[in-house]
């Protein structure tokens, strides 16, 4: 499954985080933020992705199921979301 830290790689490979942060306006911070943590926001995600002409909608649910707690209920939406999308 791709991940959010993912799609912060290959934004960083485009722009810096600098550039990011004053194109989508979010301080710099989030991003280094993001790599301490293990993902980025849902609204940042979205917005990163849009910016790299990728579906905001996919990423935003990626980074929703990154930060949800484990739980049946998640393993069983992750299943679900496997059959109907390329998450």
């Amino acid at each position: 499954m791709q991940t959010t830290l993912n799609l912060l790689d290959r934004a960083l490979e485009v722009k810096t985080a600098a550039e990011w942060s004053r194109l989508i306006g979010v301080p710099r911070a989030i991003f280094t933020t993001a790599k301490t943590r293990g993902n980025l926001s849902p609204v940042v995600a979205g917005e990163v992705a849009a910016e790299l002409g990728e579906d905001p909608q996919r990423w935003i649910v990626i980074a929703v199921m990154e930060t949800a707690k484990e739980s049946a209920c998640k393993t069983k939406l992750m299943k679900r979301l496997k059959k109907v999308t390329s998450l």
